[in-house]
C-alpha cells in the first residue's frame, strides 16, 4: 500500500469508506443510488437514441440536449458504480492512479456539462432574439466546432491536475471518508505544500463554471428583455415556455453545487456525512432528472417517446 522515496513513505492505495457514521445504513442508502443510476442510464440513453434516430429532431437545440445526456451518463457512471461497490461489497480500495483517473473524468465532465448548459442558453437567445437567422447562425458545422471546443476546454483545463497530484507525496492517512475521489479531497492527504493545487482548482472553477453561470444569467436577461418587448401575450408565453425546461435543468445542476459550497464554507457544525450526501446529490440529481424534465417539457421529445413506448407497429 506504500512506496518509499526520498521524502519517506507515500501511499499508492487509498480506502474509500463510503458515507461516514452511516456504515450500518449503507445497504438501505444503496437503494436510491441504484434506482437513480438506472433511471439516469436508461433515460439519457433513450433520449440520445430518440434524438439521433429521428430526423425531425436534428435541430441545434436537440443536438445540444444530446450532448448534455451523454455528459450525464459519463458523470453518473464515474461515481455511482464505485459507491455501490462500497455499499454492497465493502470494496472501497482504490489505487492512486485509479483515483486520479476517476477525479479527472468527474471534474472534466462537470465542466463539460456546464459548458453545454451555456451553449443551450446561447441557443435559446438566438432562437428568441434572432429567429429568422437561427438556422443560418447555428449550422451543423458550428455545432460540431462548439462540441469540440467544450471537450477541449474541459479536458484541457483539468489535465494539469494530474501532474499537480502526481508530484505529491501522500504520507498521511490513506483512509478517505467519501464515495469517490476529488481533487482537493485527495490533495489534503499529501505532506507537500498544496497551495498550487488549491489556487489552480479555484482558478479553474472561476474561469469555467462561475463564468458560465454569469454568461447564462446575462443571456437570460437579454432573452427576458426581448420577450417583454413582444407585442403578443401568446408569443411571450411560447417564448418563455421554450426556456422552461432549460431553467429547470440549470437550477438542478448548479443549485446542489452552490448549496454544497455554502455548507462547506459556513456549515462547520454540519456532520461530515451530510457533506458527503450533498456531494452525491450533485452527481445524481441532474443525470436522473434531466431526461424526465425534457421528456415532460419538450413536446417533440414527448411525442417521439410516446410513439416508441406505447404505439404498436402495424402488422405487415
Amino acid at each position: 500500500m506504500t512506496t518509499l522515496n526520498h521524502t519517506g513513505i507515500s501511499h499508492t492505495v487509498f480506502c474509500l469508506l463510503g458515507i461516514p457514521r452511516l456504515e450500518d445504513q449503507h445497504m438501505w442508502i444503496s437503494i436510491p443510488f441504484f434506482v437513480s443510476y438506472v433511471i439516469a442510464l436508461l433515460g439519457n440513453s433513450l433520449l440520445i437514441f430518440i434524438i439521433l434516430t429521428k430526423r425531425s429532431l436534428r435541430e441545434p437545440m436537440y443536438l445540444f440536449i444530446c450532448m448534455l445526456a451523454g455528459a450525464d451518463i459519463v458523470l453518473s457512471t464515474c461515481t455511482v458504480p464505485q459507491a455501490l461497490a462500497i455499499f454492497w461489497f465493502h470494496a472501497g480500495e482504490i489505487s492512486l492512479n485509479c483515483c486520479i483517473i476517476q477525479l479527472f473524468f468527474i471534474h472534466s465532465t462537470f465542466i463539460s456539462e456546464s459548458g453545454v448548459l451555456l451553449v443551450i442558453a446561447f441557443d435559446r437567445f438566438i432562437a428568441i432574439c434572432y429567429p429568422l437567422r437561427y438556422t443560418t447562425i447555428l449550422t451543423h458545422a458550428l455545432i460540431g466546432k462548439i462540441g469540440v471546443t467544450i471537450f477541449l476546454r474541459s479536458y484541457g483545463t483539468i489535465s494539469p491536475i494530474i501532474f499537480l497530484l502526481k508530484r505529491l507525496t501522500f504520507c498521511q492517512n490513506n483512509i478517505m471518508p467519501h464515495t469517490f475521489c476529488e481533487h482537493i479531497g485527495l490533495a489534503k492527504y499529501a505532506c507537500n505544500d498544496i497551495r498550487v493545487n488549491i489556487w489552480y482548482g479555484f482558478s479553474i472553477l472561476m474561469l469555467t463554471v462561475v463564468l458560465d453561470v454569469v454568461l447564462i444569467f446575462v443571456s437570460y436577461v437579454l432573452i427576458l428583455r426581448a420577450v417583454f418587448h413582444m407585442p403578443s401575450l401568446d408569443a411571450r408565453y411560447k417564448a418563455l415556455n421554450t426556456c422552461g425546461s432549460h431553467i429547470c435543468i440549470i437550477i438542478l445542476f448548479y443549485g446542489p453545487g452552490i448549496f454544497t459550497i455554502l455548507a462547506q464554507r459556513f456549515g462547520r457544525h454540519i456532520p461530515p456525512h451530510i457533506h458527503i450526501l450533498l456531494a452525491n446529490v450533485c452527481m445524481l440529481a441532474s443525470p436522473m432528472l434531466n431526461p424526465i424534465i425534457y421528456g415532460i417539457k419538450t413536446k417533440q421529445i414527448q411525442e417521439q417517446l410516446v410513439h416508441i413506448l406505447f404505439v404498436k407497429q402495424k402488422p405487415l
